[in-house]
């Protein structure tokens, strides 16, 4: 048999994803018709970008492609945390929201949407973080675990990259060469991206309503005793959010003339 090999990074699975050979193997969550339907969809259009659905194990398991290279994995090395890897982060996830253009999401049950105004107008990955996107020499050339994608506005998408990557936070729980470069990062972010004016307009809300949803949905998983949110959402933590909300509130106006 094919050894199973680990695969570090990520939250709520943490623990439970494997490599097998040239295949990854995860929990089959309740939604992963849906999930499974988008994926086949990005591989009919010919987006390269996301794992290809192969089936279920014999242990009940989703089994997806491997995709080859390296995912930005705490501690982060330097590359990942370049102005040029953030680029192709945003140019990543543009290609990713034209794939889903012509994709119809009505027919499947999703994990939670984003709140209004942000619930419609496209398909969200809903959470791209750091280990969630794959690189090869540097480059965004993937996105995984799309356990939590649902209808949603392509906005809300990049708000929650520019919160993850740039990052948007309060600069003290920032200890790497991004602090102090918060509002330069999201601009290197959206231009990259190709956001328009009506998107730049609404993107502080954006962000601001993604901290919120996200804090809530792990702070719920983490009541709920979902080991990796219970394991995450210590003290600690939702002190961390508690600052981050803050700052956020604080830096609206200079968020908003960072995108002129």
């Amino acid at each position: 048999m094919t050894s199973e090999v680990p695969l570090h990074g990520g939250t709520a699975n943490r623990g439970r994803v494997h490599r097998v050979g040239d295949t990854v193997r995860r929990p089959l969550r309740p939604t992963a018709p849906a999930v499974h339907a988008l994926l086949r969809h990005l591989e009919d259009v010919g987006f390269d970008g996301a794992p290809r659905v192969l089936g279920v194990d014999d242990d009940g398991r989703e089994v997806l492609s491997y995709i080859p290279g390296q995912a930005v994995t705490a501690p982060a090395p330097p590359w990942g945390l370049t102005d040029a890897a953030l680029r192709s982060v945003g140019r990543l996830l543009r290609r990713f929201h034209d794939a889903t253009a012509g994709f119809d999401a009505a027919p499947h049950t999703w994990s939670e949407s984003p709140p209004e105004p942000f619930r419609v107008g496209g398909i969200a990955h809903n959470d791209p973080n750091l280990d969630n996107v794959v690189f090869r020499d540097g480059q965004a050339v993937a996105m995984i675990d799309f356990d939590l994608a649902a209808p949603g506005d392509p906005v809300w998408d990049v708000a929650a990259t520019a919160r993850l990557w740039a990052p948007l936070r309060a600069p003290v729980d920032t200890v790497d060469g991004r602090r102090d470069r918060e509002l330069a990062r999201l601009r290197v972010l959206v231009d990259a991206y190709g956001l328009d004016d009506v998107g730049r307009a609404r993107l502080p809300d954006a962000v601001l309503g993604h901290h919120d949803w996200m804090t809530a949905l792990v702070g719920d998983g983490a009541r709920r005793g979902v080991p990796g949110f219970a394991a995450y959402w210590t003290p600690d933590a939702a002190a961390r959010a508690a600052r981050t909300r803050t700052w956020l509130e604080q830096q609206r106006d200079a968020i908003t003339a960072s995108l002129l």
